[in-house]
């Protein structure tokens, strides 16, 4: 039998702990959020291509090194840090693919795949070229509508459910679904013209 996931229960009075500067409390939570940050990694990597030199534990103990500098992070509840995590976890990831495309290729063009827009977010992956060029497309969505932005980093990123986002930003699924749908046609036109 599994253990069970952590609840806002468990988790949520450590964030308060940690926010009002209680180093315990995040020495008490992480192993908490271990298993589901390192699940959540694990999505996003799993459809790299071959070569990939970040693997699930490596992104999740350096998205560990960024909660620990975290130093005036105010943090609320469960589904606020996970949707905070989700963020630094396309942070992350973004860097990881800049660097990586530097060195490989000296910062050359970047082939953009459609389809990681078009597919479940939960079962899919992005090459890090994609992962590259989403960024650029994902920040000039977010001047243009910032719940959409943050609906992408939830699903695509994150790779949150329709509900789980619905809950972090609290709204209805039916907004997720429909302005999900929106910002993917938007990223997906905007790929296309400037991928």
């Amino acid at each position: 039998m599994s253990p069970r996931a952590p609840s806002s229960a468990d988790i949520t009075p450590l964030l308060v702990k940690w926010s009002q500067g209680n180093r315990d409390a995040l020495d008490r939570m992480l192993p908490l959020v271990y298993g589901e940050l390192r699940r959540i990694a694990a999505r996003q990597l799993r459809k790299e291509r071959d070569g990939q030199s970040l693997d699930p534990t490596e992104l999740v103990h350096a998205l560990f090194l960024q909660l620990v500098d975290q130093r005036h992070a105010m943090w609320s509840n469960r589904a606020q840090f996970f949707a905070t995590t989700a963020t630094m976890l396309r942070r992350i990831l973004v860097e990881h693919a800049r660097t990586r495309l530097a060195a490989k290729r000296g910062g050359g063009a970047v082939t953009v795949s459609l389809s990681a827009l078009t597919a479940d977010p939960a079962s899919l992956g992005a090459p890090l070229s994609d992962v590259l060029a989403i960024d650029r497309a994902l920040e000039r969505l977010g001047e243009r509508d910032a719940d959409q932005k943050r609906i992408v980093e939830l699903r695509f990123f994150a790779g949150l459910s329709v509900e789980e986002a619905a809950h972090v930003m609290g709204c209805s699924t039916r907004t997720i679904k429909r302005e999900w749908r929106m910002a993917r046609a938007w990223l997906f036109r905007e790929l296309r013209l400037n991928g």
